[in-house]
């Protein structure tokens, strides 16, 4: 029998049992959807996330605390995360360390940062708010805009000025459509004066800058935190390709700084873009091929019940199998049959997953652009490449013993069956 009676004979038969052959491919359908939703959610999640990272800039480096290990390499990372997590609190990281590292020929701008929560209150409202500490220059490194006012400048940090640039949200759930410039809110019982207003910026990295507090960071270190360090610094790079050197650079003014000797017990990490960018692709990478198990695992469900139906097939059309190997059809005619009546419904299904993971795809990117997130439709070729291997090789696995159950049947035995 040629290809093309074949392709016939299981067409024909797949019409005559509809519901059947769609019941077969259901799990075959569902487990190859599985597979492009988990693809595009992949590639939107890194998207989002690699649109987040951007938009503080491709342009800079970042210095933040970390708990020195005797560990070394990724353990040591880990170790730290904990630690830090745990409540311990690294105090060697300052001002000093960023105006040094500021003075390498490649380092462009530069601002510090620490973070409190605290109640912040006008007149009758009182919001619980972040609070964070920094430098005049960060408006220029982070090219933030001002929706009115001004950003606090270098002498009010100097003079532990007690004043205040509020977030978009936050202006408005402090002071509604009243001007808040010139005005005093209230901070650990202290009063500061309103001078600015950042604009409209969003959320970045899973962090709503609109809702911040903006404080000079020494006025935040000295009058309300009581400490002297920082949580982290950004510099700011006249030439990006130059980044992972200056980012050594930067590190060995740290150490110096610190009376640091062995990078192993350095307590702090400086990270370029391009590294968090690799470690975020790692991650979500990892992620995809979890969830890609999982859906292997429905993927062998749907196998497994192609395979009951083939038997269910060769059982009812014995007497067929019978009758045309005595009539001269060979082992490998029979056995070629049922082999593509298999891979024809497992790929059918493949195709029909698909369409509907695609379908699902779509959805689930017009989901989270309705709720505001930057996230793009994208399938990559190889989660068609994937779906249809998948597809065809079920098909061959899992159709190839009943298949050849059917070949070796004895002929006279099987017309007997009739």
């Amino acid at each position: 029998m040629t290809l093309g009676n074949s392709l016939k004979t299981t067409f024909r038969l797949m019409a005559a049992n509809k519901l059947r052959s769609f019941l077969t491919m259901l799990g075959i359908i569902i487990g190859i959807a599985s597979v492009v939703v988990v693809y595009s959610a992949g590639e939107g999640i890194y998207g989002l996330i690699v649109g987040q990272v951007e938009s503080f800039g491709t342009d800079i480096i970042q210095t933040e605390i970390k708990v020195p290990s005797n560990k070394k390499g990724s353990a040591a990372n880990s170790s730290s995360a904990g630690a830090i997590a745990s409540g311990v609190q690294i105090t060697t990281l300052t001002l000093k360390d960023m105006e040094d590292v500021s003075r390498l020929a490649n380092v462009k701008n530069a601002y510090a940062g620490i973070l409190a929560q605290e109640q912040v209150s006008y007149q009758n409202e009182v919001r619980r708010a972040y609070i964070m500490g920094t430098t005049a220059s960060y408006v220029e490194v982070d090219s933030s805009k001002m929706a009115t006012g001004q950003f606090f400048s270098d002498t009010d940090d100097r003079n532990l000025a007690q004043v205040v640039v509020l977030g978009y949200k936050m202006k408005e759930k402090l002071f509604g459509d009243v001007d808040p410039i010139g005005k005093s809110i209230t901070l650990r019982r202290q009063k500061f004066t309103v001078v600015g207003v950042m604009a409209e910026k969003g959320a970045a990295a899973f962090m709503d800058f609109d809702d911040y507090v903006y404080v000079p960071v020494r006025t935040l270190q000295k009058k309300i935190m009581g400490i002297n360090h920082l949580f982290y610094m950004v510099h700011q790079l006249r030439n990006v390709a130059e980044g992972a050197a200056t980012a050594d650079e930067a590190a060995d003014v740290i150490r110096r700084n610190h009376d640091i000797s062995d990078p192993e017990k350095d307590d702090f990490r400086v990270t370029t873009m391009t590294e968090s960018l690799d470690t975020l692709n790692t991650i979500v990478q990892a992620i995809t091929w979890l969830l890609l198990g999982i859906v292997i695992i429905s993927l062998v469900v749907g196998g497994v019940g192609i395979m009951n139906v083939m038997y269910v097939a060769v059982t009812e059309r014995t007497s067929e199998i019978g009758l045309r190997k005595a009539v001269g059809a060979k082992v490998n005619d029979i056995l070629s049959q049922f082999l593509l009546e298999s891979v024809v419904i497992t790929v059918l299904g493949g195709v029909l997953g698909i369409l509907f993971g695609v379908a699902l795809s779509l959805l689930m990117a017009f989901g989270a652009q309705a709720v505001g997130l930057d996230w793009q439709f994208v399938i990559p070729i190889k989660a068609y490449v994937v779906s249809l291997v998948f597809s065809l090789l079920c098909g061959v696995v899992f159709g190839l013993y009943p298949a050849r159950q059917a070949a070796m049947l004895d002929p006279i035995e099987a017309m007997r069956s009739e």
